[in-house]
């Protein structure tokens, strides 16, 4: 479904992503697993295309997507939940679903996402409707992000970092989206930080340094191998 082919990404002169490799087939979950500032993020930015890769290719359904403007990525069908939820806080959340909100194409699910089903997931975004977005907590605005990348009826799912600043209890509480979103037909690329997290939903797993996949495992492979953990991940 998703194909990141020898991606090389720049931020100016800056070499971030020095040849990354990685598929997710479809209805997978995919995590990128790595330290701080080895290329996670960029990598993320870069099949989103907002840092465009340099060279490589990103194929999305077989197509070339590498040099489309994010906003057709998007119409293609992929949506983003990014790192740090990066909402508006002058919006309203009401206001926010209704701008992300993206009718479902007649072969796409037959139950589409829409402002009720989304309020329907997160009953607490349903009371806060009408509040503005610069007055919710971390996790109201973490499920706001997430709604709002479901409203746009994306098959496939970019998350950054999506445990960051989350209770324990709110962690296990988007575990279970998660697999049930997965379950639902969505596939995901997720990059993330938290291990536990990340080897209790993914299917297989990459991991990360200085913008190159050193390692790639099944999450059972990977929690065997201490080395990796050690070295890569510093457990």
């Amino acid at each position: 479904m998703l194909v990141v082919d020898d991606v090389h990404t720049y931020y100016g002169e800056g070499y971030v992503l020095q040849g990354v490799s990685l598929t997710v087939g479809k209805q997978a979950l995919v995590v990128v697993l790595g330290r701080n500032g080895v290329g996670k993020t960029t990598l993320i930015r870069t099949v989103i295309a907002f840092t465009p890769a340099r060279r490589g290719r990103v194929l999305y359904d077989g197509v070339d997507v590498t040099r489309w403007p994010a906003h057709r990525i998007v119409r293609s069908g992929i949506g983003l939940v990014p790192q740090g939820r990066r909402i508006f806080p002058s919006l309203t959340v009401r206001e926010h679903l209704e701008i992300a909100g993206r009718p479902a194409a007649p072969t796409e699910a037959s139950s589409p996402w829409d402002l009720d089903r989304a309020l329907d997931l997160f009953p607490r975004l349903r009371e806060r409707a009408s509040s503005r977005a610069a007055t919710l907590s971390g996790g109201e605005r973490q499920m706001l992000a997430v709604a709002r990348a479901l409203v746009g009826n994306p098959r496939f799912l970019l998350m950054d970092e999506p445990t960051e600043g989350l209770s324990p209890y709110l962690v296990e509480e988007l575990k279970e989206l998660i697999r049930g979103l997965k379950r639902s037909g969505l596939a995901f690329l997720l990059v993330e930080q938290n291990l536990e997290f990340a080897l209790d939903v993914a299917d297989y797993v990459y991991v990360m340094d200085k913008g190159k996949i050193v390692y790639q495992a099944t999450p059972k492979e990977l929690l065997a191998n201490d080395r990796i953990k050690e070295t890569y991940l510093g457990i």
